[in-house]
Order: structure tokens, then sequence, then C-alpha cells
């Protein structure tokens, strides 16, 4: 069989250097979503998870990740798209990404998933099928525009609930998970030129038997070859180790930070020692209710913030009354 004619094939056998490549990101996102889950309880200071080299790293991992997603749809839908296996894959992300949303809408309202990196990757597939045939030059431009177009226009008219996941808002949104088509359609563009390019080259043999040098590379290309899966499960299991810890070993930073606030806006009315007593009052009281969790948590509500209010209303009646 002629090379040009292996070229025109779709690749249906395992590429172990993307497993592993898969796999290698999958883990650097469970060790990110891991420091983000010990932040949430309070056991690392606010921001550790979403300031400085950590939100570096979050970012290279997204990318990484929606590169792989470009890289993968050329060799599993060229040269011709293979429907059945493309809908059915679809299919499963979308449900996943749903059931995303609906827990985190459960669970943390103030901070749902309506646009995470699930929702991106489904809808960037269904994009990426016009650039499967396209010419690489053009695809990569169409990927610097897409990265480029953030960064120079933004209009309220995208501030729309129903918009804002294009990403050309001027007010961010809430989210615990946040990938905007724009700028993040770019990686996926950048992975399809690249699988092209080694397709049409026919360089994918590289990766055919690539293995690690220094170790044994079969836990990281299982885990890349069941992606979603593994993603699905890695932070209820996370969360879950953690949620384990903190009631082994309660922590008292989220107390102590709310704590400290709660003081400084205090004695800017009253002295210190009464303050502290105000606050202890609150958290007392709060703990009792069984609302310190949501409140050291910044969740927000109708009720909550009731409860919360009357709970200042009695401490201040009894410490500040005359």
């Amino acid at each position: 069989m002629s090379v040009d004619s292996e070229i025109l094939k779709p690749v249906t056998k395992r590429l172990n250097g993307l497993d592993i490549a898969r796999g290698v990101a999958l883990v650097a996102m469970a060790i990110y979503h891991l420091t983000w889950d010990f932040e949430f309880f309070g056991y690392l200071p606010a921001g550790t998870a979403t300031e400085g080299g950590m939100k570096l790293f979050a970012r290279t991992i997204a990318a990484s990740f929606l590169i792989l997603v470009g890289f993968s749809l050329v060799l599993a839908q060229t040269p011709k798209i293979r429907w059945k296996s493309f809908n059915h894959r679809l299919f499963q992300i979308i449900i996943a990404a749903a059931a995303i949303t609906l827990v985190t809408y459960i669970f943390t309202p103030e901070g749902v998933i309506f646009f995470g990196i699930l929702h991106n990757i489904a809808l960037a597939s269904l994009i990426g099928l016009f650039f499967l045939n396209a010419p690489i030059t053009l695809t990569l431009i169409t990927a610097i525009a897409v990265f480029a177009l953030p960064l120079f226009f933004k209009s309220a008219f995208f501030n729309a609930p129903s918009l804002l996941f294009l990403g050309l808002y001027t007010i961010e949104p809430r989210s615990n998970d946040f990938v905007p088509l724009f700028p993040w359609f770019s990686a996926v563009l950048i992975g399809i030129a690249a699988g092209r390019f080694m397709k049409d080259h026919n360089y994918l043999d590289l990766l055919k038997n690539w293995h690690l040098p220094f170790s044994s590379d079969k836990p990281l290309s299982y885990i890349g070859r069941h992606s979603l899966a593994f993603y699905l499960l890695h932070q209820p299991i996370s969360i879950g180790l953690v949620f384990i810890i903190s009631v082994m070993f309660p922590s008292n930073a989220l107390e102590n930070s709310f704590r400290d606030s709660c003081q400084v806006t205090c004695t800017q009315d009253a002295g210190e020692e009464i303050c502290r007593q105000y606050c202890s009052c609150v958290i007392t009281q709060m703990t009792d209710l069984g609302i310190a969790g949501d409140v050291y948590h910044g969740k927000a509500d109708e009720s909550l913030s009731q409860q919360l209010q009357q709970t200042a209303n009695q401490c201040s009646a009894r410490l500040f009354a005359p």
C-alpha cells in the first residue's frame, strides 16, 4: 500500500504518545483541582488556586487539553467525517457537561459552571469540523485571530447571559470553571493544524510507539485512553478526600479570616474589645444555626442573608444596647 493511501486512512490504532500526553494533562488537572479543594476547605490561603503561578498552571492545562482535542479530531475524522463515532463522542461530552452544570448549580450556585472545559470541547469539536480539510496556513491565521479578538474587542452587548460563552463580555461572569470560545478555540485550531501537519507528512509513527524514557508510562496511557471517565471521577474523589480530612482535622482558616474581617469592620465604629466579643457572638450564632460554612464560602441567597442579618442584630442588641 502506498504512503499516500495510508495518509488518507483515518487513524484507528492508539498512539501511545498521544495517550501519555492526555494522561499528563489529566494528572496535572487533578493536582490543580486538589489545590482548589484544599483552598475551598480553608487549608490554603484565599487566592492560592486562582492567582499567580497556579493561575498560569491552570491555563496551561486548559490549553493543552484543547490542543489535544483538535489533534485527536484530525486523527479520528479525516479525510472523511465518521459521523457515527463523532456523534457518539459528542453526545457523551454534552451529557457530561450538562451533568457538571446541574451539580454545580445545586451545590455551588454562586459559581455554577455554565460553560466550562467540557462545554467548550463540545462546541469547539463541532466548529472544528470546518477546519479539518482547510489549508493549514488558514487554520493558523484563524487561530491567531480567535486569540487576539477579545484582546482588542469587547462589548456590553455580549454581557447577555446567552452570549457570555463567546468571551467578548465587559463584565466577567462568576463561575468555578469558565472557558469561553474566544480565545480558547484558538488552542483547538492549533491542535488541528498540528494534527494535519503530522498526518500529511507521515510523522504519526513517532507517537505510535513512544514511551517515557525514565519510568513506566502504563498508568498515564491508561488514564489517557479513558480521559472522559477520569475527568468526571477525579473531582468528586478529590472533594471527598479533602472533606474527610476536614472532618478528621478541621481547619480554622476560614473562621479566622471571617473573624479578622469582622473585627476590622467593627472597630471603625466601636472599641476593640467590644468588637472582639461581637464577632465571637456572630460566629457562635452562625455555628449554632449551621450556616457558618455557607457564609465562610461566600454563598449568597435571600434566606442566608436574612439569617445572617438576624444574627448580627441579636449580637448587636446584646452588646451595644444602652
